[in-house]
Formats: structure tokens, sequence, C-alpha cells
């Protein structure tokens, strides 16, 4: 059995004793950031993404699904890669206004995307979609120290 270099347990129990509880508070900021950024996603954006979707619009659905993974892709990597709190905070809204300055782009890009995603068509929305995800990743790979 493996045990803590002082005897006083096992090393698991140690690790996890002194790991948990800051591992929580990160993933508590992150999921806050996570909660936060989406919010802010949804009332900034020319969607109503909440009430189309709550009507079944699959394109809305779409970019949101899009938008919420798009959001959470670099805030896992914040997670994984640094133990600052202050570095999750500044980076993860970071990543927040990225998001957004990606829908600013592709909408002015896509004129009449805005329409076409109220009206359900799933079409509109893959592009948008497309480009969420590929600034998310960007944005994650961009955070991981070299």
């Amino acid at each position: 059995m493996n045990t803590a270099s002082d005897g006083s347990g096992p090393a698991i129990i140690d690790a996890l004793g002194s790991g948990l509880p800051m591992l929580l508070l990160q993933f508590l900021l992150v999921l806050a950031l996570l909660v936060v950024g989406i919010l802010i996603y949804m009332a900034v954006t020319p969607f109503h993404e909440r009430e189309l979707v709550r009507n079944g619009n699959p394109a809305a659905a779409t970019v949101l699904g899009g938008a919420l993974v798009a959001l959470a892709i670099p805030l896992a990597a914040l997670l994984a890669t640094t133990g600052s709190f202050l570095d999750i905070l500044v980076w993860g809204v970071v990543a927040v206004l990225l998001q957004l300055l990606t829908v600013a782009v592709v909408s002015h890009l896509l004129r009449g995307m805005r329409a076409m995603v109220e009206e359900g068509q799933v079409a509109a929305a893959i592009p948008l979609v497309a480009a969420q995800l590929s600034i998310g990743l960007l944005n994650a790979a961009a955070m991981v120290p070299a």
C-alpha cells in the first residue's frame, strides 16, 4: 500500500485533501465564467436564442450549442494549464470577448444571417458555429504555455 512519506495515511488521500478543494474552486470559477459568458453572449447577439430554442428552432439551437462549446474549449484549456485564479479570470474574460467579436464579425460578413437563423435555416447557423469553434480552438491553443 502506498503511504505518505510521513506515514500518516495513504498518499492518494493526502493528495485529495490538499488538491481537491483547489480543483473545486477553479472548476467553479470556470463554470461561472461559462455561465456569465453565455448569458452575455445571449444578451448581445442579434438573436433571441432562448425564445427561438423554446419554440423549436433548430438553427438557433445549433448556434447556441456552438457558442456554449466554443466558450468551453478555451476555458477548459485554462483549467488544464494554469493554477492561478487571476490567470483563469483574465484569460477567461478574453475568451468570452473573442467569441463575442467572432459573432459580430461573422454576422457582419454574412448579411441576412439573423433572418435565416430566425427562420430555422440550419445552413445559415453552420458557418457561425464553425467560426465560433475555430476561434475557440485557436484561443485555447494560444493559452497553453509553450
